[in-house]
């Protein structure tokens, strides 16, 4: 069952996310294309997330690994680590 936690996580960043995802893909996918995999992770949560007590285990796990943990790299832009940021924290909320 996803928690209120995650809900309410989930309702303070999916709109922002979906704005910069894609455009950190863009602008920072030559040098980081891990990246690529990151929007394609999140574009599999944001799908599931219609569903009523959707599974993304799988999908976080996977985001953990490809970000080795959200560590934000130290050349890339505010939108970058806010992105890791937020996903961190959706991550976080879904686990608790």
């Amino acid at each position: 069952m996803t928690s209120q936690a995650f809900n309410d996580a989930a309702a303070k960043h999916m709109e922002t996310l979906k704005m910069y995802v894609p455009i950190v893909a863009r602008v920072h996918g030559k040098e980081h294309p891990e990246f690529h995999d990151v929007h394609r992770l999140f574009n599999e949560l944001e799908k599931k997330m219609g569903a009523e007590n959707p599974e993304l285990a799988g999908e976080f796990e996977e985001l953990r690994k490809v970000t080795d943990g959200y560590t934000v790299p130290g050349d890339v832009c505010e939108s970058y680590e806010a992105v890791y940021n937020m996903l961190s924290e959706l991550d976080s909320a879904y686990g608790a």
